[in-house]
């Protein structure tokens, strides 16, 4: 039977946050991926070893390998979602990152490649999609439905039956009431109250939340 190493893409700040989530989860992490010119120089990252490059990473068998998402984003997450299809498309699989100090319902649904991190809660009936991230701190209430490669970050709140399409940022500490849609792409700034519809890739910020872009 092949062993399989878990393996983190990227080495920076949202990667730490994952290893520490990850420990926790009892999962033993190989390394890490990055082809970053700016890395440490001794090639590691809290004490575990920067592998290689992409390039590298390709060159290993898809089956021995369990990826974690390592690329936060801080607006638009097009990077940490072409990343992830990058590597799915090559035939790799993505392991779901459970915080067991965050608190889940247990008839919540997550998407291959999820991360719900430390301090979360999520309320019954929610579904997160593929390669989504619900930060520290976050909080999901009742029947909602967040888009895969979306991000929810650290401190947000997203009231009941909220709609949050595929590709979505909601800025730290921003608020969206409840029964809303965020279209496709869209992007909520830090502490924006979000009182009524977001278009597709629109940008918004204020309270309440306008578009700016």
């Amino acid at each position: 039977m092949t062993e399989v190493s878990v393996i983190i893409l990227g080495a920076g700040g949202h990667a730490k946050v994952l290893l520490a989530a990850l420990a926790r989860m009892g999962q033993n992490v190989a390394g890490l991926v990055d082809g970053n010119p700016g890395l440490p120089q001794d090639g590691y990252c809290m004490g575990l070893p920067i592998l290689g490059d992409d390039t590298w990473l390709l060159s290993r068998p898809v089956e021995s390998v369990r990826l974690v998402n390592g690329l936060g984003s801080t607006g638009p997450t097009a990077a940490r979602t072409g990343l992830y299809q990058r590597f799915k498309a090559a035939g790799f699989a993505f392991l779901t990152v459970l915080d067991p100090e965050s608190r889940v319902e247990p008839d919540c649904c997550l998407g291959e490649g999820a991360q719900v991190l430390k301090g979360v809660l999520i309320q019954p009936g929610v579904r997160i999609g593929a390669n989504t991230i619900v930060n520290t701190g976050a909080i999901i209430d009742h029947d909602c439905t967040i888009g895969e490669n979306s991000h929810i970050a650290s401190g947000a709140v997203l009231s009941g039956g909220v709609w949050v399409g595929m590709g979505c940022h909601v800025g730290a500490g921003a608020v969206v009431r409840q029964g809303i849609e965020l279209g496709e792409g869209a992007v909520v700034g830090a502490g924006g109250v979000v009182v009524s519809r977001v278009p597709a890739g629109a940008v918004v910020y204020g309270n309440p939340a306008r578009v700016v872009k």
